[in-house]
Parts: structure tokens; C-alpha cells; sequence
């Protein structure tokens, strides 16, 4: 591969090559062999194997820029962006440098994400820490992880509070057996529940 020209584009560190044969393609230094970036310039020549990196940084760029576009629209976790990638038949190579490049640069945060989650989540739904644990890991997002969105979630709305609207939502529909079930199923503790319970007692 000859290089035709080279030039930086207004995305931060990506550059535009063009060969003297074929199409232009995108490449950053990250997704490059140490060493190789610095010899692209014009009219560089490169060996079957060099061409081979090249065209690699290409193919991750393409990731990377289709991941960017997900992450514009709303906050991604890695699983779900993986899983959304892998749909679209990027290779899985690819995949994971572009998104571990993304991680490192604060563009794709589980953390973040968790977060965002969380808050949507509460706006339909009364649920305990238990069972938005186990809805946060059927997302991929960390035990860790988990644990602080869910610590910061809770210090800004009282679990108990969330566990009386609930326990008053179900009553409505459900008695005895079943409404603690419902309950549990929902993520609270029986002590929990039978405060919840002891509460909508006291303000009939």
C-alpha cells in the first residue's frame, strides 16, 4: 500500500488516509502497532503485513464510529453496546478495541449508564435494591458497579418510601400470600414490607 494522502479530521486524533489504490479509510494511533503511525505520510510505502494494521484501524474506526452514534442518542453500557455491535456483524476484535479506546477516553461509562438506568427505571416502577441488583447485572454492569449507582440511587430516594408505594399499588390487586410475594419479587425485605404494611394501616 501506497499512501496517497494523510490529514486529520475534526474528530480529536482520527485521521482520513487515502491510498493510491482503493478508497480512504479512517485509522488513529491507538489502534496501531507502536511505531507504525509515525511513518504514515505521503507517498509511504507499506509491506502486505503493514497494510494488514492499517486496514485493522480502519475496520475498529468503523466500530467506533457506529458505537459514537449509539452513545448519541443515549448512555450505552458495554454489554449492550457489544451485544448491538455484534448485531450489526462488526468482528469482535474490532469491538472490543474500539469500546475499550471509548472506556478509557470517558465516552462509555457502565457507571454512568447504571446510573441513567436507575433514574429512568424509578419513573414506572417501585422496586427494592435486591431486584434492581439483579436487573443492573441482567445488563452486564458489575457487582461493583452496581453497588455505587445503586448506593447513589438510594442516598437521593428512600427505599422505604419506594417500598410503600409499591406495597400500596399491589394491595390494590393482591392480598395475603401473593401480595408478599409480589413484594419480595419486587426487591424488598420482609421487614420492608411489613413496615410498608403497618404504615397503609395506620393512614386508613
Amino acid at each position: 500500500m501506497t499512501i496517497k494522502s494523510i490529514a486529520e479530521t475534526s474528530y480529536s486524533g482520527m485521521y482520513k488516509l487515502a491510498p493510491e489504490e482503493g478508497s480512504a479509510f479512517y485509522i488513529r494511533r491507538e489502534y496501531l502497532p507502536e511505531g507504525l503511525f509515525e511513518k504514515l505520510d505521503t507517498d509511504a510505502e507499506f509491506d502486505e503485513e503493514e497494510s494488514g494494521f492499517l486496514l485493522d484501524a480502519a475496520l475498529t474506526c468503523v466500530v467506533e464510529l457506529k458505537a459514537v452514534e449509539y452513545l448519541a442518542r443515549a448512555e450505552q453500557s458495554r454489554f449492550g453496546l457489544t451485544r448491538k455491535l455484534t448485531e450489526k456483524k462488526y468482528e469482535k476484535k474490532y469491538i472490543e478495541a474500539a469500546l475499550t479506546y471509548l472506556e478509557g477516553r470517558g465516552y462509555l461509562s457502565d457507571l454512568r449508564f447504571a446510573t441513567a438506568w436507575l433514574n429512568t427505571r424509578r419513573i414506572n416502577h417501585f422496586e427494592g435494591r435486591s431486584r434492581l441488583s439483579a436487573e443492573l447485572a441482567a445488563r452486564g454492569i458489575a457487582r461493583e458497579v452496581a453497588g455505587q449507582a445503586l448506593d447513589e440511587f438510594f442516598s437521593e430516594n428512600d427505599e422505604d418510601e419506594i417500598c410503600r408505594k409499591a406495597y400500596e399499588k399491589l394491595s390494590r390487586k393482591k392480598s395475603g400470600d401473593k401480595l408478599t410475594a409480589a413484594m419480595i419479587q419486587s426487591g424488598f425485605s420482609y421487614k420492608q414490607i411489613h413496615q410498608a404494611q403497618e404504615s397503609l394501616k395506620e393512614n386508613q
